[in-house]
């Protein structure tokens, strides 16, 4: 059977299936848990250049079995309703894995953003929020956008200040979204959160006795990435400038850049793209035109970043890294993942990987909700207890201590800080969570099973518990 016959949805379904089999849950919890609970399109009108331009935008929502259902709001002219309801059910799961209290949606709008300007795109998905909010589908307790492909802080700025100017006596009206930026009630390290977060992952794979060994650990491993977005750039830098590994291609668009020898200047790249809108006539590294072939190269870990149904039956044969670490949504199909494993490559699946936006977007929204930043509280009184404590143990030891030592001990929490130890905890829960049911259940022997297990059993039991099944 063809990849292409097999739909978005339908591809999240089968390894819904698998995970379902694999806990021996009963029919009737698995129709419950795969049903997306509400869907709405929306068409409107907008004034462009004096012209009416009429825009198809979506929003589905997988689950409220806990609310407010959160998911990204993209932006693109390939979007449809079958995408955006398989990437809510993806947001239902692995708001579940990584003990997010969320239900799972998404949002799509069907526009092409770079063929308008910003004042253009203003008017756009302010109108959009706006239809969205008056139907019910945008509110701090019920629905809540933030980025994906296409969007980004400035448009969940927009967005929550067309819900505020709708409802202004809302006191949570900055919750309306996330992803904002931080002068416009956003939280330090939102940017960063899904490549950080990717990075974690990882770290928790290798921190793992049993894979110490795979690729010889993080430093000095050859890493392909897959699109330098904003989660493929995070992702990169960080595991090049924190744990050492070597990004030796980058795989975008209008073809590839790699550098086997030295890796590539992620930083550089990234300021080159910006510039000329892709990596073509970049010159410090090879340039390969068939940017798809490079995913087969060899390398440590394999890092697909962009789109969803990269690794397809196709070319799911010819892969050659161990690793392959899902930072986008659903990069590899049902049927590839099928031979991959069979293989025996090792795959970290997208609802652990990428689960640090919505970690870090539930901290936003907690945050807006306490109207206060985060260590404020407890920052200057976390300094003045380090202060104590190192003169406790200068006139103790009766030497000064170092600098570094001195600057550790002092150092009072800060929102960033907070942030990402939060950050780094879920992630770690999450891996721990995959690897006990992967200990405890013989079936399990992967970790894509393992994550959608761990997920579908939380939801199932919030089902038992509310009364909308009963187990089997």
């Amino acid at each position: 059977m063809s990849h292409e016959s097999i739909s978005f949805r339908n591809n999240v379904e089968k390894m819904v299936d698998r995970a379902i089999e694999s806990l021996g849950l009963g029919n009737n919890i698995a129709k419950v848990i795969k049903a997306t609970n509400s869907v709405i399109q929306i068409k409107f009108p907008v004034l462009i250049q004096g012209k009416i331009q009429i825009f198809c935008g979506w929003w589905a929502v997988h689950s409220t079995h806990l609310l407010p259902a959160k998911g990204g709001l993209r932006f693109a002219p390939v979007v449809n309703q079958d995408e955006i309801e398989a990437l809510s059910a993806l947001m239902s799961y692995k708001c579940a894995l990584a003990d997010v209290p969320f239900g799972g949606a998404k949002g799509g709008l069907q526009i092409d953003p770079k063929r308008y300007n910003h004042d253009e795109l203003w008017q756009i998905t302010r109108r959009f929020a706006q239809e969205l909010a008056r139907k019910g589908f945008l509110n701090p307790a019920t629905n809540v956008p933030a980025p994906d492909m296409g969007t980004g802080p400035r448009e969940m700025a927009w967005i929550a200040d067309a819900y505020k100017e709708m409802f202004p006596e809302d006191v949570n009206r900055d919750a309306a979204s996330t992803g904002k930026p931080i002068n416009r009630h956003g939280i330090a390290g939102r940017a960063e959160a899904t490549g950080r977060g990717v990075q974690y992952a990882l770290q928790a794979f290798f921190r793992c006795a049993d894979n110490a060994s795979t690729c010889n650990g993080l430093e000095g491993s050859r890493i392909i990435i897959q699109g330098l977005g904003n989660v493929g750039y995070h992702a990169a830098k960080f595991l090049h400038a924190e744990d050492g590994a070597k990004i030796i291609a980058i795989i975008e668009s209008d073809g590839a850049l790699v550098d086997k020898e030295n890796g590539l200047a992620v930083n550089e790249v990234r300021k080159y793209m910006g510039e000329t809108g892709g990596v073509k006539g970049f010159s410090g590294a090879q340039f390969v035109e068939t940017s798809a072939s490079v995913l087969e190269m060899d390398c440590d870990i394999l890092i697909p970043a962009a789109m969803e149904a990269q690794i397809t039956q196709e070319n799911a044969n010819r892969i050659k890294a161990p690793v392959i670490v899902e930072a986008a949504n659903a990069p590899i199909t049902f049927e590839a993942d099928e031979i991959l494993r069979n293989k025996g490559k090792i795959i970290l699946p997208d609802i652990f990987v990428n689960a640090g936006g919505v970690a870090v977007s539930y901290f936003e929204w907690i945050h807006n909700l306490s109207h206060m930043r985060f260590g404020r509280l407890q920052r200057r009184f976390e300094e003045a207890r380090g202060r104590h404590t190192l003169t406790a143990i200068e006139t103790l030891t009766g030497q000064q201590a170092p600098d570094w030592m001195r600057a550790e001990l002092t150092h009072g929490a800060e929102e960033i800080d907070l942030v990402r130890s939060g950050l780094d905890d879920a992630i770690r829960s999450s891996f721990d969570a995959m690897r006990e049911i992967m200990n405890k259940n013989e079936k399990i022997t992967d970790y894509r099973t393992a994550a959608y297990a761990v997920a579908i059993n939380k939801i199932a039991h919030s089902y038992y518990e509310l009364g909308l099944a009963m187990p089997e």
